[in-house]
C-alpha cells in the first residue's frame, strides 16, 4: 500500500477481532515507524508502553469515555513523553503527535486498525494512566492507541476542502 492510500483510507477503528493476534514483527515495524517521526531538536522524547494484559487494558478503558474499544483490541499502545529528553520544553506534545500519526499510518499500511484516543492534556486521565502503569516522575502520558485486526471496513473519504486553503495570507 502506498503512503497516499494509507493516509486516505486510515480511519478510527473501534471494532477489533479479539481472536486474531498482532505479530511481534508487525508490532516492531509499527513502533519503529513511530520512532522515525520528527521531533523538536531531534529530541525523540517518546516511550511506548505496550499493553497486552487484558486486565490492564480493561482498567485503562475505564479512565476515558472514548477508549472502551481497548477491551476488544489485543494491544493498547500508551504513548508517553520523558520530559527530561526535551531540548525545547513544551514541544513534547507536538513530538508525540507526530509519532502517533506515524504509528497510525504504519498500522494501516499493514492492514491493522487503530484509533487515537487522547490522554493529555486532561490531568485526571494522565494521572490515572500514571497510576495504572506505574509511570515514573517526569514521564507524561499523551495518548492510548488500541491496535488490532479490524472488525469493520476501511473506506476512502475525500476530506479536501479548498475553502480551507489560503495562499500568501488569509
Amino acid at each position: 500500500m502506498n503512503v497516499f492510500e494509507a493516509m486516505h483510507t486510515r480511519r478510527s477503528i473501534r471494532k477489533f477481532d479479539p481472536d486474531k493476534p498482532v505479530s511481534e514483527t508487525d508490532l516492531e515495524k509499527i513502533l519503529a515507524a513511530a520512532m522515525t517521526a520528527p521531533s523538536a531538536g531531534n529530541a525523540q522524547p517518546w516511550h511506548f508502553v505496550v499493553v497486552t494484559d487484558a486486565a490492564l487494558r480493561d482498567e485503562l478503558s475505564r479512565i476515558h469515555p472514548y477508549v472502551g474499544m481497548l477491551r476488544q483490541a489485543p494491544i493498547g499502545i500508551v504513548v508517553c513523553a520523558e520530559l527530561a529528553l526535551e531540548k525545547y520544553p513544551g514541544y513534547w506534545v507536538q513530538d508525540l503527535a507526530a509519532a502517533v500519526q506515524n504509528l497510525l499510518l504504519a498500522a494501516r499500511g499493514l492492514g491493522l486498525g487503530t484509533v487515537w484516543t487522547g490522554v493529555a492534556p486532561i490531568l485526571e486521565r494522565m494521572d490515572a494512566v500514571r497510576r495504572i502503569l506505574g509511570l515514573p516522575g517526569g514521564v507524561e502520558a499523551h495518548a492510548i492507541v488500541p491496535l488490532g485486526w479490524p472488525a469493520q471496513e476501511f473506506t476512502h473519504k475525500d476530506r479536501f476542502k479548498a475553502d480551507r486553503v489560503h495562499k500568501n495570507g488569509w
